[in-house]
C-alpha cells in the first residue's frame, strides 16, 4: 500500500481505538545474549528467500487463454498518478494495449475522494469497455461501482481490495496484486535468514488500516516461527504522518534499543525515506544495522537506496508493469465470457546484489506469454 492509497482507505475507515504513532515498546533493553536461534525455521526460511531472490523463473503469467478480442477501449481511473505503484501499473496497462490492440486513457483522480469520483464517472460517461480501478477503495466509488455494473462494464481492479482475483463486494472481475500472507511471510522469512535465526526487530505499521494491521500481525506471527526472533517494538505510525513521525520514532528507538535492534520491516518502503536522516544523524552506516526490509511496493526510490546501500537493505515490489499486462488479460478474459485467469504473481526479494542497479522489478518472459496467449 502507498501513501496516496492509504491516504484515502484512511478517510473511509473507523480509526481503530489504540493511540497513533504507539509503540509496543517498553523503557531501555539493552542486548540479550544470542538465543540457540532455531535450525528448522533457519533452514525452511534460507530456501524459502533463495526461491523469492531468483530474478529468472518460469511461468511468469498464464499457461494459456483466449485470443485478443479486437478494437476495445479501457479506461485507466488512477487514485493519483503521482503514485508511482498506479503510475507503474498504469504504463504496463499502456504498454500491452499496444501488443493487443486497444485504445487506453487515463484519467487522474488526483489523489482526493471528490476527485476519483468525478474521474470515475467521466470514465462511465465515455462509454469504455472495461474500466480499471487503479489504486483506491471501491467503496469510495460506491455509485460509480453500481453504475458500472448496472451498465455491464467490467471492472478490474489493481490493489483495489485486499485479495487477487475476482471480488463480489464490490463487483469486480478480477484484482490484481500480490497475495498480502506471502509478501509478510517472506519478509520475516528474509529477517530469520539475513540474521541466521537471531535477530531484534522493530515492526513499522499503520494500525488504522486493516489491511496493513493484518500485514504486520502475519509479519510478527511468521518471526515468531523463531525463537531467536525478538520483536522489540511495533511502530504504529500512520503513512500519512510518516515523514512527520517517523524521524523522531527512530531517534527514541536508537536511544532504547542502542545495541538490540538489529532489523526493520515495514508494511510500506516509505518508512524507510523518513527514517533515513534519523539514521544518518545518529551516524549510522548506511549499509549496516538495523538492516531494513519493505514488506511491499518496491517504488524507483527504495530501490535507489538499497542499490545504494543506504538505509534499506531489501524490498519485495510489486511487478507494476507485468500487473499492468495482466490487466489487460483478465478484460480479455472478461469480453471473451471466460473466467478470470487466477493468475497471482510470485513474491520477489531485490536486494543490491540481484537488482544490479535496476529501478523497479520487471520479470522476464510475461510479454511474450501474454502475446502468445492474444495471438498478438
Amino acid at each position: 500500500m502507498r501513501r496516496g492509497t492509504v491516504a484515502l482507505a484512511v478517510a473511509a475507515t473507523v480509526l481503530l481505538s489504540c493511540e497513533r504513532g504507539a509503540s509496543s515498546g517498553g523503557g531501555p533493553v539493552s542486548a540479550r545474549p544470542a538465543t540457540p536461534g532455531c535450525p528448522s525455521a533457519l533452514a525452511r526460511a534460507e530456501a524459502a528467500v533463495a526461491r523469492a531472490e531468483k530474478t529468472s523463473r518460469a511461468g511468469n503469467g498464464p499457461t494459456g487463454g483466449p485470443k485478443a478480442v479486437s478494437g476495445k477501449k479501457i479506461i485507466y481511473v488512477a487514485q493519483t498518478m503521482n503514485n508511482p505503484g498506479v503510475a507503474g501499473a498504469a504504463e504496463g496497462v499502456q504498454e500491452a494495449s499496444k501488443a493487443i490492440g486497444w485504445d487506453v486513457r487515463v484519467i487522474d483522480g488526483q489523489g482526493t475522494p471528490a476527485g476519483i469520483q468525478a474521474a470515475f464517472s467521466q470514465a462511465i460517461a465515455l462509454k469504455p469497455a472495461g474500466i480499471v480501478i487503479g489504486g483506491f477503495d471501491p467503496h469510495l466509488t460506491s455509485q460509480q461501482v453500481a453504475k458500472a455494473n448496472a451498465e455491464h462494464i467490467p471492472l478490474v481492479g489493481w490493489h483495489a481490495v485486499d485479495s487477487p482475483g475476482p471480488s463480489k463486494d464490490p463487483e469486480l472481475f478480477s484484482n490484481v496484486t500480490t497475495k498480502v500472507g506471502d509478501v509478510a511471510s517472506i519478509s520475516a522469512d528474509w529477517i530469520i535468514a539475513h540474521s541466521h535465526g537471531n535477530a531484534g526487530v522493530v515492526v513499522f505499521t499503520d494500525a488504522s488500516i486493516p489491511f496493513a494491521r493484518n500485514k504486520s500481525e502475519l509479519i510478527k506471527k511468521e518471526l515468531a516461527t523463531c525463537p531467536g526472533m525478538r520483536v522489540l517494538a511495533e511502530e504504529n505510525i500512520p503513512i500519512s504522518d510518516t515523514s512527520s513521525r517517523t524521524p523522531q520514532e527512530v531517534s527514541s528507538l536508537l536511544s532504547r534499543f542502542p545495541a538490540a535492534w538489529t532489523h526493520s520491516v515495514a508494511i510500506n518502503d516509505v518508512y524507510f525515506a523518513d527514517a533515513a536522516p534519523a539514521l544518518r544523524a545518529a551516524r549510522k552506516k548506511g549499509a549496516g544495522p538495523p538492516y531494513n526490509i519493505g514488506a511491499g511496493d518496491g517504488d524507483p526510490s527504495a530501490f535507489q537506496r538499497i542499490n545504494s546501500r543506504q538505509f534499506q537493505a531489501a524490498t519485495v515490489p510489486e511487478p507494476f508493469a507485468q500487473q499492468g499486462w495482466q490487466i489487460l488479460d483478465e478484460f480479455n478474459r472478461a469480453f471473451s465470457g471466460t473466467p478470470a485467469s487466477g493468475y497471482v504473481a510470485p513474491v520477489h526479494i531485490a536486494t543490491a546484489t540481484n537488482s544490479r542497479g535496476a529501478t523497479t522489478w520487471d520479470p522476464p518472459g510475461y510479454r511474450t506469454t501474454y502475446r502468445k496467449i492474444w495471438g498478438r
